[in-house]
């Protein structure tokens, strides 16, 4: 029997999934079977409410333009419960559509401003004919750790003062190209461009996670060194 037991809350896992980054999923369950975690999960979706207090850990995906726009819509309903999740220092790992729909906006296909929750103070442009896309490396100084992915992004993401980067650039564009650095980090959440999944190719992540999740729900951690 494992000796510890976390929830996590899948939002809109039947809708997002681009890239395969549901693999983050996988990679989670993994670590955590490893560091001797009980990890379940279940998807929390449309004309579904989320409940701060039953979930240690979330995930929050991307989707293709229609997909995402639904979800625009939906969570509006849950806007206040996910911010009083992020604000108590819930754990969450956001990707692309996710991080963005954390914003306050992102500009659509089409020109138009799609709404996000402003649980994080971030905005989101579109870029005409133009995507970022190639082979990624960033260094989060925090932490003292290095981040390599794949991106592939139209969207220009501007952080606000109160957000930290995951990273800044070693190689790759980044949030927008210009300002050298990639992803979000606010209290507890961590944001990203990074496909692939991102956590398949960088474990420490995942293990921080699932660490961060623990010392919440038990003030508990478990030895990172373990795992070297």
């Amino acid at each position: 029997m494992a000796n510890y037991q976390l929830q996590m809350a899948h939002l809109y896992g039947n809708l997002l999934n681009t890239y395969g980054d549901n693999g983050n999923i996988l990679m989670l369950n993994y670590v955590a079977q490893k560091m001797g975690v009980d990890l379940s999960t279940e998807i929390v979706s449309l004309e579904e409410s989320f409940d701060p207090k039953r979930y240690n850990l979330v995930f929050f995906g991307g989707g293709q333009d229609f997909e995402q726009y639904i979800v625009s819509k939906d969570i509006q309903s849950k806007k206040e419960s996910l911010i009083d999740y992020i604000e108590n220092d819930g754990v969450m790992l956001a990707i692309c559509g996710g991080y963005q729909l954390l914003g306050h906006y992102y500009t659509g296909a089409h020109g138009e401003k799609i709404q996000g929750i402003s649980a994080l103070d971030h905005y989101t442009l579109s870029q005409d004919n133009h995507r970022f896309i190639g082979d990624i490396k960033i260094y989060n100084e925090e932490f003292d750790e290095t981040y390599v992915g794949f991106e592939n992004h139209n969207g220009y993401t501007v952080l606000g003062d109160n957000e930290k980067p995951l990273g800044r650039i070693i190689e790759g564009y980044g949030n927008n190209g210009r300002d050298q650095i990639e992803g979000a980090h606010y209290h507890n959440v961590f944001c990203s461009y990074f496909h692939g999944p991102i956590l398949a190719r960088n474990e420490r992540l995942a293990e921080r996670l699932i660490n961060t999740a623990l010392f919440n729900k038990y003030g508990a951690t478990i030895d990172l060194a373990l795992f070297s």
